[in-house]
């Protein structure tokens, strides 16, 4: 496939601190790469550079097929940009908003009035359209911020950790959308905090930290990287964590470890179900009342603590 998006050897640095060592990403047209990191890993620098809102100190990228440092007037034309809080005129509302762009962009007054109506609709916006903005709430201001950023029908966007800030409902709305922005044909760079949104909107991740790319694949691939599934154990009493622990040790392929709310244990088995069921036998020989025991397959935030040592924050 075509790359929409490429990027080699991108480095920034500001002052005394270098943001990008040597990024190096490739998006094929269509997809969506996710952009994971811990807080400072480079990922909005990143974006920035590739919407051609920074210049890098060195490397080359090309954004629906211009260089970014040579023909940057040709890569806005073509692409759309979300940043991490809604860019919305409070004074205005939603539909002269988007008819204020679509002049700018110079699609003519009837056809920023025609953009409008059909992007108002998309985005399940018609019946606040012609509300101020600031009555507007934090999930209503996202997707007009989307939609504006789908005015001039860019065929690449930028989305800078589009749904900070948002509640489960409005999130998983916003999901839906870029699903179908992507349906269409839009290639999306997301850059997120979230680690279930990359697992379900990404074609394939890019994992960022100290301002390099230290792993990149499908979701499925990067899981695998982590190991086999591991097993959770709730006993019934906290007191029998440790001894839990105890008898989970000496079968496990790593150290076995204390689940966050005191109550269970963790552990990754050696592959195959006769360890499941070895683990089993002896904490019924222990005498040990469980609550649960359940297989759980690794997930991205396994894969953020195998790849940087902590958690995504």
């Amino acid at each position: 496939m075509n790359a929409a998006i490429e990027a080699e050897g991108l480095k920034k640095s500001f002052s005394d601190h270098q943001a990008l060592k040597g990024v190096d990403l490739s998006v094929p047209a269509g997809t969506v790469l996710g952009v994971l990191g811990p807080n400072g890993a480079g990922k909005t620098t990143t974006v920035r550079i590739l919407a051609t809102l920074a210049r890098p100190d060195s490397g080359r990228a090309v954004v629906a097929g211009y260089d970014v440092l040579r023909e940057p007037r040709e890569v806005r034309r073509r692409i759309g940009l979300a940043g991490q809080y809604a860019a919305v005129d409070e004074q205005l509302t939603g539909r002269e908003n988007l008819v204020l762009l679509g002049t700018l962009l110079r699609l003519g007054k009837q056809g920023a009035r025609d953009r409008a109506v059909e992007l108002l609709d998309r985005f399940e916006l018609t019946e606040a359209a012609d509300r101020l903005t600031r009555t507007y709430s934090g999930g209503m201001r996202r997707r007009l911020d989307l939609a504006a950023c789908l005015v001039s029908s860019p065929p690449v966007v930028f989305l800078d950790e589009p749904t900070t800030g948002l509640d489960p409902s409005s999130r998983a709305t916003l999901w839906r959308m870029i699903r179908d922005q992507v349906a269409s044909g839009v290639t999306v760079l997301l850059t997120t905090q979230y680690l279930e949104e990359a697992d379900v909107l990404a074609d394939r991740i890019a994992v960022v930290d100290h301002g390099v790319v230290i792993a990149e694949g499908t979701p499925h691939e990067l899981k695998r990287k982590v190991g086999t599934e591991w097993l959770e154990v709730t006993v019934a009493h906290s007191h029998d964590v440790g001894a839990a622990l105890a008898v989970l040790a000496p079968m496990a392929a790593t150290p076995p470890r204390e689940t966050g709310d005191g109550r269970g244990v963790s552990v990754r088995l050696p592959d195959g179900m006769g360890a499941v069921a070895t683990a089993a036998t002896a904490l019924e020989a222990a005498r040990l009342e469980i609550a649960e025991f359940a297989l759980r397959r690794p997930s991205l935030d396994d894969v953020f603590v195998h790849l940087t040592g902590r958690g995504n924050s």
